[in-house]
């Protein structure tokens, strides 16, 4: 809030004024909350690199995740001790498949629009263009452009970014980047006709396979649903109903324009949408079932026929 704050001075007048934005701007972009208060989010400082790179840093530290960044504290504490430390196999995860996600959706990203939008703009320009909508996309929902000003063949891939999320434990929402990245695994080592999967010298648990599978069926059903139910009492096109859908559900808080004229009907299932998204699909779920009961009969096992 205070680099920020000091930084603002030169855009508003009066030291409460650049400070006062500051400081929503960095509680904002930590907490994924996508608020702001110049009615045009960051398009103000669209040209403003040093900005936007501490914009950038507070996004990543509210969605990485809370126990990746006390496992990065507790690893910064044992560099004086001198003993080995090890982290665990979740931040492995979760941090590798956060920066592959964020590298490889800023590529995408430019790679979509080289031709159109990134065509008069000059490296730094298309670099930090990409690299913001790459991490904001995972839920911050800050944006230092107009999303309608993309094709829509990347509106439609930062849909997908929208709806993988951010980390678990973090401020973001969607199905996870842990979840993305076990199917991911489990599709490959399938594939490979393994019947566990073994990483970072380590086995994943089958309960938690299936929970990723469990928690990314859902949300797709349930995208799907709405997406369905949206197009038919909402006047926008499809693209922008699956966009919305998908930003809700992330809790992300990016729009093609549709946000101002859903039905109060609208309105409702998107406000569930981020409730879901937000809470998380397993902690839902949980809520849902209850405490359960133990079985107490057991039938024999039969072989189905799949795919």
């Amino acid at each position: 809030g205070i680099i920020l704050g000091i930084r603002f001075l030169n855009y508003y007048e009066g030291i409460l004024s650049a400070f006062k934005h500051g400081f929503f701007a960095s509680i904002s972009a930590t907490t994924n909350a996508g608020f702001d208060l110049t009615d045009e989010s960051l398009s103000p400082f669209s040209a403003d690199y040093y900005v936007q790179s501490v914009i950038i840093v507070l996004m990543i530290v509210g969605a990485i995740g809370f126990p990746v960044m006390v496992e990065v504290y507790e690893f910064l504490l044992n560099l004086n001790r001198r003993k080995k430390f090890h982290f665990t196999l979740y931040t492995k995860l979760t941090t590798i498949t956060f920066v592959l996600l964020t590298v490889v959706g800023a590529v995408v990203i430019y790679i979509f629009d080289s031709q159109h939008f990134f065509t008069n703009k000059s490296w730094h320009q298309s670099f930090f263009y990409s690299l913001f909508n790459s991490v904001t996309t995972k839920s911050a929902g800050l944006a230092t452009m107009n999303i309608n000003d993309f094709t829509p063949s990347n509106q439609l891939f930062l849909s997908i970014l929208m709806f993988i999320g951010g980390s678990p434990s973090s401020a973001s929402g969607g199905i996870r980047t842990t979840t993305f990245a076990i199917i991911i695994l489990a599709i490959v080592f399938y594939a490979q006709g393994k019947s566990s999967i073994k990483i970072f010298r380590r086995e994943l648990l089958s309960e938690d396979v299936l929970k990723s599978f469990i928690v990314i069926t859902t949300g797709a059903l349930l995208c799907l649903f709405s997406i369905l139910v949206l197009s038919i009492t909402e006047n926008g096109t499809v693209l922008e109903v699956i966009f919305e859908v998908s930003s809700a559900f992330g809790t992300n808080g990016l729009s093609l324009g549709l946000t101002p004229r859903l039905s109060t009907f609208g309105q409702i299932l998107i406000i569930i949408l981020m409730f879901i998204g937000r809470v998380g699909i397993v902690t839902c779920l949980l809520i849902l079932r209850g405490k359960g009961s133990k079985e107490k009969i057991k039938y024999p096992k039969e072989k189905v026929t799949i795919g």
